[in-house]
């Protein structure tokens, strides 16, 4: 893939340099939004313009989509009046609005001002919404029927109306007050008579989602029933808009980097790594890592206390590394788990004592395993003394045990008061098994050396 889109560039620029504008514009008409919005953030900055103004009006907005922001931001700067309003023109509502929330507020002007009366209106509706709510990433651009409408009419009506809308498949059935009432599809529509009503068709059991409803979970819904489109209905059942399996995808995208980057102690970002300054990586990292230090500081507290057991048994530090990472990846399994779990809805809080139960069956048999193999190894090739042995055994076993309860339980217990669970990932949970593996390595220690 990547050796063909070297050749599509080398390609494009050769067609440019040769100005074949005709022969140009026929190779961009048989590319794909995202290839084309790809190709433009390679093309040096002075011929991106120049390639823009080449496509047709639909593929030009479809491409402006897909762009990042400082590259839609660069255009839209470069664009006169008329040309932004036959992009803006050819925009979906939830993707015009995905663009003004990225852009400054001299350029969201410039937008709104080309867009038309009513797009302007459906675009302050959804902005009128929290970011992290179904009704921010919906689109008010749907089909709809009312009950008593011929099937004949309703085919009438989409070919008048659908070029307009984001999906034509899924249409709605309200009452004359926009209540939502029932579903039918394009397939159900020309498999019925002409003459059958809405009504006669329709599916009357309308899964649907409120516009305060987290975008994650709408999203999630998509998985789970294998939707195309999902209706979003205030709190009297109105229709409001539709959420679309694009918008899901990118939501589901959208957190699943977000998730990623909190287990990793990072401030979640929304630039692209090679687009995001060292000075801005530093921002988003240092925070996390002088906590995560000063709490570290806790294992040198321990160590100090215990210094006279280290004195006594000098071996005792050579273990000590090994004790701490075994806890550390012990509670990082069983923390990643629970927070796959809790993401997808699996586990709730009620789950808690069958996830501790769980936990507690697969610590003890981890920490047995690991115990005895690892008091082998003490005997045999390290030829350390049984009670040396012993005590770091020991100690590793409840280390284990202790670090899988603290990993399946603080996710659950963060979820509960408000707290992202992907926060109590790898960094905390090391940090604090690194705490409690020293203070039972030394209990063992003192009380039986």
């Amino acid at each position: 893939m990547g050796e063909t889109t070297v050749t599509i560039e080398k390609m494009i620029t050769a067609l440019l340099d040769e100005r074949k504008f005709a022969t140009l514009r026929d190779v961009l008409d048989t590319m794909a939004p995202a290839d084309i919005a790809a190709l433009l953030d390679d093309m040096p900055h002075e011929r991106m313009p120049l390639l823009f103004r080449l496509l047709s009006k639909e593929l030009a907005a479809e491409a402006f989509v897909e762009m990042d922001a400082d590259l839609q931001e660069s255009l839209i700067r470069g664009f006169s009046d008329s040309e932004l309003k036959e992009v803006v023109d050819e925009l979906y509502v939830d993707d015009a609005v995905d663009i003004i929330e990225e852009m400054p507020a001299n350029v969201v002007k410039r937008i709104l001002r080309q867009a038309d009366p009513d797009m302007r209106k459906m675009i302050n509706e959804i902005l009128k919404y929290p970011d992290d709510s179904a009704g921010s990433i919906m689109t008010m651009e749907y089909v709809s029927f009312k009950p008593d409408l011929k099937v004949s009419e309703a085919i009438k009506n989409i070919r008048r109306s659908g070029v307009d809308k984001e999906t034509v498949y899924t249409c709605y059935v309200t009452e004359k007050d926009r209540r939502l009432i029932g579903i039918v599809t394009v397939r159900s529509l020309l498999m019925a008579d002409d003459d059958a009503l809405i009504s006669d068709i329709m599916e009357e059991n309308v899964i649907s989602v409120y516009t305060t409803d987290d975008r994650e979970d709408v999203a999630n819904n998509f998985a789970k029933y294998d939707f195309l489109a999902l209706p979003v209905v205030d709190r009297e059942n109105r229709l409001v808009g539709i959420v679309t399996v694009d918008d899901a995808i990118d939501v589901i995208r959208e957190e699943a980097t977000e998730d990623i980057e909190k287990m990793a102690a990072i401030t979640p970002t929304d630039k692209p790594y090679l687009k995001t300054s060292a000075f801005e990586l530093w921002k988003a990292r240092i925070p996390w890592l002088l906590l995560l230090m000063l709490s570290s500081t806790f294992t040198g507290i321990i160590i100090t206390h215990f210094e006279n057991a280290l004195a006594a048994t000098s071996v005792l530090a050579a273990y000590i590394p090994m004790l701490m990472g075994t806890g550390g990846n012990s509670g990082s399994q069983a923390s990643v788990a629970v927070i796959r779990g809790l993401s997808l809805d699996e586990i709730e809080f009620s789950d808690i004592f069958r996830v501790l139960w769980k936990e507690i069956r697969v610590s003890v048999m981890s920490g047995v395993t690991l115990a005895a193999a690892n008091f082998i190894k003490l005997i045999t090739f390290d030829r350390v003394g049984a009670a040396v042995a012993l005590v770091v055994s020991l100690a590793l076993a409840v280390t284990v045990f202790t670090a899988k309860l603290v990993g399946c339980s603080l996710p659950i217990l963060s979820k509960k008061i408000g707290f992202d669970p992907a926060v109590m990932a790898s960094p905390f949970i090391t940090t604090i098994v690194d705490a409690i593996s020293l203070l039972i390595y030394f209990t063992f220690a003192s009380a039986l050396l």
